[in-house]
């Protein structure tokens, strides 16, 4: 089972689009409100080197943005 996490925005339009695509493939996640939590902000930040959302880590290997082909290709699914 992968580990997913999401670091999100209450409005940001493609973080929704992200929960959606691993809800309709039964991936389960963890989100994190960036908006909410300067400390977990500065993860992401460390982590992408971005400030925008969403950044989603899978087992490990950051994802910046909605990547669907990247995404599929992490989580092994067609």
């Amino acid at each position: 089972m992968s580990e997913v996490i999401i670091y999100t925005t209450p409005t940001c339009v493609w973080c929704k689009t992200a929960k959606k695509f691993f809800q309709e493939h039964n991936i389960a996640y963890r989100e994190i409100d960036v908006s909410k939590d300067f400390q977990k902000a500065e993860e992401m930040v460390q982590k992408s080197g971005q400030t925008a959302v969403p950044v989603i880590e899978v087992n490990g290997e950051v994802v910046i943005g909605f990547d669907k082909p990247k995404l599929q290709e992490l989580l092994v699914l067609s």
